[in-house]
């Protein structure tokens, strides 16, 4: 028995002593080896956690529809996830990424591996491998996507998802990546985007835009009159789970995006600011839904909390902790009322996309050249203090353009892409599948068989509809189902 307990230790004392004396003979290259390995599995790491908000899409979405569509707003996550692997691994990372020009990136497709670091300049400010740094650019590039794909909820066909996915990967992300993280014309001009305000939300959120204008809205969304119907989600805990786990996410997206746990920890300031900025936006939010509805709204205070995480993601780095805590607020306040006005301008958006992404995306840029502090920029080297820090208007300017720019390609290419897929191979499902659902329109079975049996089943058991009954029309509101 003491042979065994002494075998054990001399095991573990091997083990704890080998990196030491593997690299006793070089101590510089040990120091680099060193640094190297753990800013790969700092951004590992990260990368996890971005990528594990997919698991948050697919709550916070599929709560947010009828029990009808869960299993295919769920299902589809997974699908533009799949798509957005491939697509971005053959061509997006390169062109958004590889050396080039100031518009795209022109090296650096089908990556094999950490042999192609040469193909691109943009990443090698970090000692990260090269496969990791894709993994990290990967994640944000699939969030962005899924975020686009919100507004095709409940309506669109299956296949627009796999069609407008793959362009989107290839068209539309990539080359708003190049224009400020790729060497691009943006951040030749000093564009302050930490972890993608613009790069990541206000993209998606655009692209959502425009195909929510082109489906129409739901069946029963909206009156004769125009007047909107609510047309509730079936099940709010999902929802608050799923954004649970788009705030532990966030974690990986805004202290990430640092690339190295060194640097005197400075991703735990940018967690900091993140954190407070999450906590404001979700009380503000609360507070003006319950002085606006007359009852505190749990909606509008989970849109409250991710708006903050959309506004504070790109000025993180850049800000102030109390200006976090502004931002945050102001992002949940505008989210709340912009909701309200696009749902009443006759914009059905089921999870308010643009609202959540694209408004506060917005506001999460322009804070930076309004609240940018010079000790934070220089510390990340990008830009200039903000105007309240005697930046005067040069870093607002170009945040203001670089949002300008983003939003009118993204906008005007997304319609093009659209428009002929409306014209050719049709986007919207047929009035009997979208009142049917897409779970067994678009995939033969429910997402809950067992709930909408019952459901179904109490509808017919009461009395048979009579020969002269009039049937529902397309002006009045949907069952919760």
């Amino acid at each position: 028995m003491k042979r065994k307990w002494f075998g054990i230790m001399l095991l573990m004392l091997t083990l704890l002593t080998f990196p030491v004396t593997v690299f006793a003979a070089d101590d510089g290259v040990t120091n680099v080896q060193l640094q190297a390995g753990l800013n790969t599995f700092f951004v590992f790491i990260a990368a996890m956690l971005v990528f594990f908000m997919q698991a948050g899409f697919a709550l916070l979405e599929a709560g947010t529809v009828r029990m009808k569509n869960a299993g295919h707003i769920a299902g589809k996550t997974v699908l533009t996830l799949g798509i957005a692997i491939v697509v971005f691994w053959a061509l997006g990372f390169g062109l958004g990424f590889g050396n080039g020009n100031s518009l795209f990136g022109t090296t650096g497709f089908f990556l094999t591996g950490d042999s192609m670091a040469a193909s691109f300049d943009s990443l090698s400010g970090s000692d990260a491998s090269l496969t990791v740094k894709f993994l990290f650019q990967l994640s944000f590039a699939a969030v962005s996507l899924a975020i686009a794909c919100g507004g095709m909820a409940e309506r669109a066909k299956l296949s627009v998802y796999i069609v407008f996915g793959t362009i989107f990967m290839i068209v539309i992300y990539p080359v708003v990546a190049h224009w400020v993280w790729g060497g691009g014309w943006l951040g030749q001009l000093g564009m302050q985007d930490y972890a993608g305000s613009t790069v990541v939300h206000l993209t998606g959120a655009t692209a959502a835009l425009v195909i929510t204008y082109m489906l129409k809205p739901r069946l029963g969304k909206y009156n004769k009159d125009g007047k909107p119907n609510s047309i509730p989600g079936h099940n709010q805990v999902l929802s608050v789970l799923g954004v649970f786990i788009l705030w532990i996410g966030w974690f990986g997206f805004n202290p990430g995006s640092a690339l190295t746990p060194l640097m005197d920890g400075f991703f735990g300031y940018v967690a900091l600011t993140t954190n407070l900025a999450v906590a404001a936006g979700a009380v503000a939010a609360l507070l003006i839904s319950w002085a606006i509805f007359g009852k505190a709204d749990i909606p509008s205070m989970l849109n409250g909390v991710l708006a903050a995480l959309v506004a504070i993601t790109g000025s993180c780095a850049f800000v102030d902790a109390w200006a976090a805590i502004v931002i945050g607020a102001v992002a949940g306040i505008i989210t709340f009322f912009t909701a309200q006005w696009f749902e009443r301008a006759g914009l059905d958006d089921p999870i308010y996309a643009f609202s959540v992404h694209g408004i506060a995306g917005v506001w999460g840029a322009v804070s930076t050249g309004l609240f940018a502090t010079p000790k934070l920029v220089e510390i990340t080297g990008v830009g200039k203090p903000g105007l309240f820090y005697g930046g005067g208007f040069s870093q607002l300017g170009v945040q203001v353009l670089g949002v300008l720019g983003a939003f009118v390609f993204v906008l005007v290419i997304s319609f093009i892409v659209i428009a002929i897929m409306k014209a050719t191979m049709g986007i919207r499902v047929t009035e009997e599948e979208e009142m049917m659902g897409l779970d067994i329109s678009e995939h033969g079975t429910y997402g809950y068989p067992e709930q909408m049996k019952l459901l179904m089943d109490s509808e017919i058991r009461p009395s048979a509809p009579s020969a002269t009954a009039p049937k529902p029309s397309a002006g009045t509101n949907e069952s919760f189902t």
